[in-house]
């Protein structure tokens, strides 16, 4: 009986982390529910238990049948509790500490020759497309490429080793991974997605920035992010358009060039890494990684083609819970759909102010529930405006549960809200300015048609232009005038770079001095994330106002509102010189046209 001891206690504590596990999981990703530090200690310390004892125990469960592949599964359990708790609050040392986790169990080879029975392959193919997720957010390219050839390899091998079983749901996800490496595959030069001081602090706007005190200043917290087109490229539930948004609004982390020195094989295939046979992680290297001066991450939202019900209880969960003096950054992109049919605007309509109501009945005091109806009426009392046209946040089938019109978004208003639409239907939201019923938003609006030189190029095989632009300026450049990485040398790439830095850091040093600033711009120029948004939005505008390939009209520009001062419009000197030292050095200034 006593030799049962150790495999019984192994089993109770793999039993008792899974119960904790599986609680945390179905929480919400968003709320005070779902960031809460609690559920997330209780599950950890539950699999850092088990995971000690099977370090402790390990020869005595190994002569009662323990394989290496379930030490694996431990292992890749505690990678995706470390990413599961990243996505809910975006705290860069989770996704660390599980790119930690998943790395160790490549290279210890956890589950190599257990393959023969089918439910452990599909344990390490979900360990596979974990773990690419989770190299592709850190932007380790070499690990995601030599992953994709061993996974592809073991979904071939599958098909062979077990002829009854269907993978093509495991095929589609190497098909997706394959197509989303192509699109984004920027050159290894380039500046990362991440806010990094390095590049994007410029020395000499820095003082300005910091004197800079507007008459309310707005601390960017949280954002809201999500995307749906059709065929868009993706990788298991993150899109391209998000993918980039969620690193553009992220600090980079000192560690991000840091590698772990590789596992280097004996002569005979053995490993030298010691802690092999221990099972031994360091679980403290991702301390070494992070600086602590850094300010945290604002909290992300990422909704994966959600209805419009849950996106507006995610909005709604989030201004609730929003601290006083902060703003909320919704960012969506989406194909948009004008004068939709009376069905489908009643049925969004209705199923809009449901949710709405509900959300109110259980957050707020009767005084806001008797409010939230005049949102929908204007002084006029007409609400055609606000529900003419939408935006298509999922298939046509589904109905008017998939439609956003501007209007659903009114009742948020009443706190401090930047938001960016991405659509060929954005300047229908062009209906929020004025309405609001609080605080004035600050909105980006996208262009209604991308503009390209090469005019064979497809959207939805290379993302959003407009979140691009927003993302990667430079990249998105070269993109609108066909260049590709081979086109420009490194030190081209560089000069380039610094073009638009010693622009951004010229405009920056105008935003801060401007008398003519609109307090919507002015109360969030202090936050670092939001600030380069605006320059990149400034330098995007004119872009495109300038690409003489395309007329100048409306639908080919993106517009803001407030307006910003005329000294950030594309006719001003002080914008397009850039532009025009830019093109020049990439030799595309046939394509613009300066005055």
């Amino acid at each position: 009986m006593a030799d049962d001891v150790v495999p019984k206690t192994f089993r109770a504590l793999v039993e008792s982390a899974e119960k904790k596990y599986a609680r945390v999981r179905d929480l919400p990703a968003y709320g005070r529910w779902g960031t809460s530090n609690h559920y997330f200690h209780k599950v950890f310390k539950a699999y850092m238990r088990l995971w000690k004892y099977q370090q402790e125990n390990r020869a005595k469960l190994t002569e009662c049948g323990l394989q290496r592949w379930e030490i694996g599964e431990i292992a890749s359990r505690i990678g995706q509790l470390y990413f599961t708790q990243y996505m809910r609050t975006s705290e860069v040392r989770f996704l660390l500490e599980s790119y930690i986790f998943y790395e160790a169990i490549l290279h210890r080879k956890y589950f190599e020759g257990s393959g023969k029975e089918r439910m452990v392959r599909f344990k390490e193919l979900r360990f596979y497309a974990r773990f690419l997720m989770v190299s592709l957010i850190l932007n380790r390219s070499e690990m995601v490429k030599l992953l994709m050839e061993q996974f592809k390899a073991i979904v071939d091998d599958s098909r062979a080793a077990f002829p009854g079983t269907n993978f093509k749901e495991w095929r589609l996800v190497v098909q997706e991974i394959v197509r989303f490496t192509r699109v984004d595959s920027p050159s290894p030069d380039a500046r990362p997605l991440r806010y990094c001081a390095l590049f994007d602090s410029h020395p000499s706007s820095r003082p300005y920035v910091a004197r800079f005190h507007a008459k309310k200043v707005l601390k960017f917290r949280d954002a809201l992010l999500t995307s749906y087109h059709k065929s868009e490229v993706k990788f298991a539930e993150l899109t391209l358009d998000t993918y980039r948004m969620l690193q553009c609004l992220e600090w980079e982390p000192s560690g991000s060039f840091y590698q772990r020195s590789p596992v280097e094989p004996r002569e005979n295939g053995a490993v030298t890494d010691q802690s092999v046979t221990s099972g031994l992680i360091d679980i403290n290297l991702a301390a070494e990684m992070m600086d602590p001066a850094l300010p945290p991450n604002p909290k992300k939202a990422v909704l994966y083609r959600p209805s419009v019900p849950l996106l507006i209880s995610v909005i709604a969960t989030m201004c609730e819970e929003l601290p006083p003096e902060s703003v909320v950054l919704i960012y969506i992109s989406a194909s948009g759909n004008t004068n939709p049919s009376t069905a489908s605007h009643t049925e969004s309509s209705s199923s809009s102010r449901k949710s709405s109501k509900n959300i109110a009945l259980s957050r707020t005091s009767y005084e806001q529930k008797g409010a939230l109806h005049e949102n929908y009426i204007n002084t006029n009392g007409d609400t055609g405006q606000y529900f003419e046209n939408c935006l298509c946040l999922g298939p046509s089938r589904s109905g008017g549960s998939n439609n956003l019109y501007p209007g659903d978004l009114i009742p948020f208003t009443r706190r401090p809200l930047f938001l960016i639409i991405d659509s060929d239907n954005s300047h229908a939201f062009k209906v929020l300015h004025g309405a609001e019923r609080g605080e004035k938003s600050a909105l980006f609006l996208s262009p209604l048609r991308p503009s390209f030189k090469n005019s064979g190029t497809d959207v939805t095989q290379s993302g959003s232009q407009f979140t691009l632009f927003l993302a990667a300026p430079l990249q998105a450049f070269c993109q609108l005038v066909g260049l590709v990485s081979s086109d420009k040398d490194m030190d081209c790439a560089d000069e380039a770079d610094g073009i638009i830095s010693t622009a951004f850091a010229e405009w920056e040093v105008n935003l801060c001095t401007s008398t003519s600033l609109d307090l919507v711009w002015a109360q969030v120029l202090s936050d670092p994330f939001l600030r380069r948004l605006i320059l990149r939005f400034i330098f995007c505008r004119a872009v495109l106002a300038l690409f003489c390939l395309q007329e100048r009209e409306d639908q080919y520009l993106p517009a803001c509102l407030p307006k910003l001062p005329d000294t950030f419009s594309p006719n001003s000197e002080t914008v397009q010189s850039a532009i025009r030292r830019l093109a020049k050095l990439l030799q595309v200034s046939d394509c613009f046209r300066f005055e």
